[in-house]
């Protein structure tokens, strides 16, 4: 039996991309899957699809950038099964422009959605699982949180924060005695619908250069299944995972 089965997985950024991928993954494998999302047709669609397959699956449209919505979320979760035992924090925005370009509203956007996100879905589901003394919060970071580059400054700063939000959290919770598992999930170029969102059009062939060699979001999905099915005692903590000829 997979150390996944029978486990609840709230995952965030449900319905496309890695997110997508990661519940077909981890519903594969026994889990119990809270989809969310802000795209319900997305999320019924996924949902259809995970359970026509025999896994288990419910939805619940969340914008992740609604602190109140993320408790929410976390509260209708231990309604239906009086437990979350992981959080999949993927939901994420990565427009790229130069500084001098000021795209306030895509700055504005990339710190609610990658920073304030992040840390609403920790604060919602925290309490419960110090309660249970057990849990796994996993982040979708990026290279571009180990790395920064022309272009995407804005971008990098908030992954550097998930980051360091991650080996804050993982420090907290190990001093804390709580069983409570951090991973930090750093993915290169990956296929998924991240690239449409950057409106400069200088960056955006840059990108679309660049992602020529992007892998499947499938890898990263197995990836995540891997550090959760990993023994209680052991937490994977950190994971980063380019395609192979990836330089930056």
């Amino acid at each position: 039996m997979s150390n996944i089965a029978g486990k609840v997985v709230i995952l965030t950024g449900a319905s496309s991309g890695i997110g997508e991928a990661t519940a077909k993954v981890l519903a594969s494998k026994g889990a119990k899957l809270v989809l969310a999302a802000r795209r319900e047709e997305r999320l019924v669609q996924l949902q259809r699809e995970i359970r026509n397959n025999g896994g288990h699956a419910i939805i619940k449209p969340t914008d992740v950038t609604s602190h109140t919505q993320m408790e929410d979320l976390a509260e209708y979760v231990l309604s239906e099964f009086e437990k979350i035992d992981v959080l999949i924090n993927n939901a994420g925005s990565m427009p790229q422009a130069f500084l001098f370009k000021k795209k306030v509203d895509e700055w504005d956007n990339m710190i609610d959605v990658n920073i304030k996100g992040v840390l609403y879905a920790i604060a919602a589901v925290l309490p419960s699982m110090r309660e249970q003394k057990s849990g796994h919060i996993l982040n979708l970071s990026s290279v571009a949180g180990h790395n920064i580059y022309p272009g995407g400054t804005v971008y990098c700063g908030t992954k550097h924060a998930v980051t360091a939000i991650s080996e804050g959290l993982r420090q907290e919770e190990a001093m804390s005695g709580t069983n409570i598992r951090v991973t930090n999930i750093s993915p290169g170029a990956v296929s998924s619908e991240l690239l449409e969102t950057t409106s400069d059009p200088e960056s955006k062939a840059g990108l679309d250069e660049f992602y020529k060699s992007a892998i499947d979001a499938d890898h990263i999905a197995r990836a995540i299944a891997f550090a959760i099915e990993q023994p209680s005692d052991v937490a994977i903590n950190e994971m980063i995972i380019r395609p192979t000829v990836q330089v930056g």
